[in-house]
Order: C-alpha cells, then sequence, then structure tokens
C-alpha cells in the first residue's frame, strides 16, 4: 500500500523508519519531511495544514492510507476532511471532536471528570472570572499549574510557587499571553511523583493495543534544570512502570479512556499519548495528546517487534482484532542533540559532521535539511535524536553518547544524564 505520512520532526523520522520495515509498505511519502527523512521515502513539499493540496496529492498519487504524524493537522479536522470527502482514505488519527483531548486543556478535563479518571482537581477561567480564579489559586497548594486551553506549541504551561505571581500570571494568560490559546486557562493542583508516557493505538470500537512505555526529559539543563523544552531525550521500558503499576493505568485510564470515546459518540481511531504521573504507585493524568510523543517515538519505534504498518492500517479501518503487538525485552535510549542557545534563539544552517561514521545508533533527524551539494544542515532547534538498543539503560546510554561522540555541528548541545534517575529503580 501507498502511504503518506505528515510531519518534519524527529517522531516522523522514528515513524517512517518503522514503517519502512513493512512488507505491506510500497511507496511511503512524507510531507514535508526532513534531511533525514528520506532514507525511508519521499519527501514532498505538500503542507500538512493545507488539506485540499493534502488530498490532491494523495488522489495523484494512488495513497492508501495517510498517516498524522503532529496534532496541528487532527485539531483542524483532517480525519473529517477526508471521511467527508474520501470515505475510502483510511486516516490514523481522531475525528476533530476527538482532537480535542489535546486541542482544549478543558475539555480533557471534563471528559476525565465525565469518566471517572483520575487526575488532578481544577477549574477553568475567563477574563471574565479572572477574580475567582484568583480566588481558586488561594485555596489550593504552591506550586500552581496554570495551562493554556489550546494549543501553544509546547509553552503553554506554567509551574509557580509564588502565589502573588501565579494570580499576576494568570491575569497575563487570559490577557493574550498566548493569543487565543489562552483564552481560556485551567488552574490545577500540583501533583508530585515521577512522570511517565504511555501510548495506546485504538481502533475506535473498544479495541486497542498499549505502545511500550517511555519516559522524556523536557528541562534543558542537567538535573532537570532550566526552561523545558520540546525533549531532550527518551528512556524505554520504565522501571516503575511494572506490571502491577500497568495494571491499574489499564483499569483506570486506558479502558475508561477508550470506552468514554466510544459513549460519547467519538470517531478515535488512532494513537492516544497518555502523560502519566506515579503518585505514590498510583497513576494519575496529567494531559492527553492525540499523537505519539517527541522524543519518546524515538526510543519507542525500536522496542516494536511487530509491523507497525500492520497495526495502523487495522486501527483505522477499526478493527484491530486479536492483532498482537509486540515488544522487544531490550532497553532503549534517545538523547537528542540541540542547537546552541535552544530553546532560546539559535542560528540555522551549521553543517552536521559524522552522520555517516556512527554504527551503533539510529539517528532520527528531527531539525535537519539538504544543501544543494546533499551535505546536511541543522534547521531547529532540537537537530538530531540518536537512539541506540541495549541489554540496559546503563548499556544503551552508552552507545548512544559513544555516537554523539562522533558528529558534531558549531554549538551542539546534548544533556548527559538522560536516563540516570532510573538507574537506580
Amino acid at each position: 500500500m501507498n502511504i503518506l505520512l505528515l510531519g518534519s520532526g524527529g517522531r516522523e523520522s522514528a515513524l517512517a523508519w518503522k514503517m519502512r520495515q513493512s512488507n505491506l509498505l510500497d511507496k511511503l511519502y512524507i510531507a514535508p519531511g526532513n534531511g533525514g527523512t528520506g532514507a525511508y521515502g519521499e519527501n514532498v513539499a505538500v503542507n500538512p495544514l493545507d488539506f485540499e493540496a493534502v488530498d490532491a496529492f494523495a488522489t495523484a498519487h494512488g495513497v492508501d492510507m495517510i498517516v498524522v504524524g503532529n496534532e496541528d493537522p487532527l485539531v483542524a479536522g483532517i480525519y473529517d476532511y477526508f471521511a467527508e470527502r474520501r470515505p475510502g482514505m483510511l486516516v490514523v488519527g481522531p475525528s476533530k471532536a476527538g482532537a480535542q483531548l489535546e486541542g482544549s486543556k478543558d475539555f480533557a478535563k471534563r471528559f476525565m471528570m465525565s469518566h471517572g479518571i483520575p487526575t488532578a482537581r481544577y477549574r477553568s477561567f475567563t477574563a471574565a472570572t479572572a477574580d475567582d480564579g484568583c480566588a481558586f489559586i488561594d485555596e489550593l497548594a504552591a506550586p500552581y499549574v496554570l495551562k493554556a486551553d489550546g494549543l501553544a506549541a509546547g509553552k503553554g504551561v506554567l509551574i509557580i510557587e509564588d502565589k502573588d505571581e501565579a494570580k499576576k500570571a494568570l491575569r497575563e494568560m487570559l490577557g493574550g499571553m498566548f493569543g487565543k490559546s489562552s483564552a481560556t486557562v485551567v488552574v490545577e493542583e500540583f501533583l508530585s511523583g515521577i512522570e511517565c508516557s504511555v501510548f495506546v493505538l485504538t481502533d475506535g470500537n473498544g479495541g486497542y493495543r498499549v505502545l511500550p512505555v517511555a519516559k522524556d526529559y523536557k528541562r534543558i539543563g542537567e538535573g532537570d534544570t532550566g526552561l523545558n523544552t520540546g525533549g531532550m531525550g527518551a528512556v524505554s521500558p520504565v522501571p516503575f512502570a511494572d506490571a502491577v503499576f500497568m495494571e491499574k493505568v489499564r483499569e483506570r485510564i486506558i479502558e475508561p479512556t477508550v470506552n468514554g470515546l466510544k459513549a460519547d459518540g467519538i470517531t478515535y481511531r488512532g494513537f492516544i499519548f497518555l502523560g502519566l504521573i506515579n503518585v505514590g504507585g498510583e497513576p494519575m493524568v496529567i494531559e492527553y495528546n492525540v499523537r505519539m510523543g517527541d522524543p519518546e517515538t524515538e526510543a519507542v519505534m525500536l522496542r516494536i517487534d511487530s509491523d507497525l504498518v500492520a497495526l495502523m492500517k487495522a486501527a483505522a479501518e477499526g478493527a484491530l482484532g486479536d492483532m498482537e503487538l509486540k515488544q522487544s525485552p531490550k532497553t532503549a535510549v534517545t538523547v537528542m542533540a540541540v542547537s546552541g542557545g535552544y530553546p532560546g534563539d539559535y542560528e540555522k544552517g551549521k553543517k552536521i559532521s559524522g552522520i555517516e561514521d556512527v554504527a551503533e545508533s539510529i539517528m532520527f533527524h528531527a531539525g535537519t535539511k539538504r544543501d544543494s551539494d546533499g551535505s546536511c544542515l541543522t534547521s531547529g532547534g532540537r537537530v538530531i535524536a540518536v537512539s541506540s538498543l541495549g541489554d540496559s539503560i546503563a548499556d544503551a546510554l552508552q552507545r548512544s553518547y559513544g555516537s554523539l561522540s562522533k558528529i558534531a555541528f558549531d554549538g551542539m548541545y546534548f544533556r548527559r544524564d538522560i536516563g540516570r534517575d532510573l538507574m537506580n529503580l
């Protein structure tokens, strides 16, 4: 079958790499792709948010299935577009209504409350109810969590220690700090614990499969210090996400989510990202995403031994049935090499050397592009996700850091402590 993958980051690189291994795959197109995805398929200059252009390309090239990598086309309603205009097209991703699990923090919270899914205490506020929001902050213990309701490119969550600063930030958010995304702000209690990412592929009819669990690292600095980023690395599996913990996740979170979507009449055929926190052995939901995570995907894909294309096709058809999702017992570690200055200002166009010298790891390109002479240049903040399999976290880490020592670009930075917090659990 011919498949069109939408996106341009490290997540899409990893998905393309895994999809390329399928016997079901004939032609893979990546729109728009990056400097590394051309190794797995054909990069095409199509904007994923231009649904008519996506439709025209898919029609002209005999595309059988569209896999949506990032959230923006899903929140904008790409599933619904094709369901109406090209009902025979398989789309891996939820309907516009289902995408509100990520597109609206308030919607996600109301969904969880409606279906008894454990999450932090919260209330939502607008500019007209800012005073009520400040009063609610008075009811909570520090630190205070403020979330822009809509998509804010991963920057819409503030965690503030001081109560007066939290109240000021609430008014600033409601006043347009994140544009329309913070016209509504969710204020919630802070949950203390260790986080992990659980990924589920569901067919919309109650069928689902749980992918390998991962933990990502958001802060730019070692020891989880400094500014938040899109993700500096990931590890899979996660030691504390054992059989007992995951049974609680299945019973209290996964099945109520999958069954709740169906009960609410929401079409959802694709990936669900469960951002969880382990609070004294009890799982609670921090957030939903409606696609695979990044950089977790760059670790998770290494541990999937089944045919991903077959699984996604079955999910898109609403018929996962008894299909098996096999997981490797090995450990995968991803370390992200980023541009100097990221997540603040950084320069682009730096030549990357040494990629061809790496043998022990897989180099999932994220923010890269090809120059006219074919050389690889930086084009984003997060540049390359160096991913390795090993018999343990330490083994996989050694491989990834060894590979990182072989590549270079001006200003390259990476965290040297990815996964070390899990090694003694």
